[in-house]
């Protein structure tokens, strides 16, 4: 497969993410939204670490990525937990207690 697929694969799923944030009104749907423009840029770390072959660069960026990504997942959930705790909503606008 050429590196063209995968970086219109990587593409794609960006702008997925970009519409899934920018469209939804629920926490839950952004966090998914970041984690799609997270894995999209590991499709393009891989892809180009694999065609231009100079060792394991693009690999580990991706492992650091992934790695980064859960740690990011952890913490926002557990934000969100307590967002919905305190204003039994997860929508971003009904958290607005720090306006007052």
């Amino acid at each position: 497969m050429p590196l063209e697929a995968y970086v219109a694969v990587s593409a794609a799923l960006f702008v997925i993410g970009i519409a899934c944030m920018l469209s939804r009104r629920n926490v839950l749907y952004v966090l998914m939204g970041i984690e799609m423009i997270l894995n999209a840029a590991n499709i393009n770390f891989v892809a180009f670490n694999r065609f231009s072959g100079d060792g394991l660069d693009g690999r580990m960026f991706a492992i650091f990525v992934i790695i980064l990504a859960a740690a990011e997942a952890a913490v926002a959930l557990a934000i969100l937990l307590n967002v919905y705790h305190l204003f039994r909503s997860v929508k971003p606008s009904d958290a607005d207690l720090l306006r007052e």
